[in-house]
């Protein structure tokens, strides 16, 4: 059941560093929103200059339980995966990876790549069912369905939204959308009433359903709702640029850390051992290697003196 209070709640990000230089602003897991369906992590980076910071740097890691989402509102970046894929990733491409029982991937810039890279990352959670029975996979869609109105710009990359369907890989119901509004734009989005969702201001403060919503917050919208209507801010000069993520709530307890999901503490240790085996030299044999990288790879570090605990979708 919905309510006012979880109908209009702001979301603020968290710093974090990424790699040798990539600064992000982390909104998904919140401390009172861990997910939203189930997308439970998400990254919001640049715009930033990649001639002074040199761009996307990540080696090989590892994931486990969860399917990784990589969408870009400016600049190109590469994926690299331990299945042997090499993908070009540019704006209004959608990459995913399907890591259920373990992969190891990398993102990295381009050497001639644009000045600017911005974008976001996000991972949706596998259902118990599918995480170890689904074997790890890559997709890389680059023709998307767009919906375009005066105004308007619609690009749905996960799931169905407004008569556009997305053929991206889903194994809980999900939606995912990028919308771009010209100033002084506005639309009314219809919804699924048995989802949440999440909107966030990329690019310019909106106004999400007559609540001022400052840029790059997140507005958590529960369910009940059939449609939502979003405008740009009256001040904003520029194009606006929205990411909408929505789902049905997760009902499973989860635990998360580092780039593991697992359903328990006992699991994300036999992970952790799995991938740190053999230490930089090592090939570990449940997550393959990617082999443009040789034997660079990041492990995984120590774990907490405490257990780790499943926990729910909410804080």
């Amino acid at each position: 059941m919905s309510t006012f209070e979880t109908m209009h709640e702001p979301l603020a990000a968290r710093e974090v560093v990424l790699g040798r230089s990539t600064h992000v602003r982390r909104i998904l897991p919140h401390r009172r929103h861990r997910m939203i369906g189930a997308w439970c992590f998400l990254d919001h980076y640049g715009p930033d200059d990649v001639t002074i910071d040199g761009g996307m740097w990540v080696p090989p890691h590892p994931h486990t339980g969860l399917q990784t989402v990589t969408w870009l509102f400016e600049g190109t970046g590469i994926h690299t995966d331990s299945l042997g894929s090499h993908q070009e990733i540019r704006p209004g491409q959608l990459n995913v990876m399907t890591a259920g029982r373990g992969i190891c991937h990398a993102e990295v810039s381009p050497p001639d790549a644009p000045q600017y890279l911005h974008g976001v990352q996000l991972w949706v959670c596998l259902p118990d069912e599918a995480r170890d029975a689904t074997p790890p996979a890559f997709d890389h869609l680059a023709d998307l369905p767009r919906l375009v109105e005066p105004g308007i710009e619609l690009t749905v990359f996960v799931g169905e939204l407004a008569g556009c369907a997305s053929a991206a890989p889903t194994y809980t119901p999900l939606v995912g959308a990028e919308l771009r509004m010209a100033p002084g734009a506005s639309v009314n989005l219809p919804l699924r009433e048995d989802f949440e969702h999440g909107v966030l201001a990329v690019s310019e403060d909106l106004i999400v359903a007559g609540t001022d919503l400052p840029r790059h917050r997140m507005s958590y919208q529960g369910c009940g709702r059939s449609e939502l209507a979003i405008a740009t801010s009256p001040t904003s000069t520029e194009e606006s640029i929205v990411l909408l993520i929505g789902g049905e709530p997760f009902a499973e307890e989860i635990v998360m850390w580092w780039n593991f999901i697992g359903r328990s503490h006992e699991e994300i240790v036999e992970q952790r051992e799995a991938w740190n085996e053999g230490g930089f030299g090592g090939r570990p044999a449940r997550f393959g290697t990617v082999e443009d990288f040789g034997e660079k790879r990041l492990l995984a570090p120590v774990l907490p003196t405490v257990r780790l605990k499943a926990r729910g979708r909410i804080g």
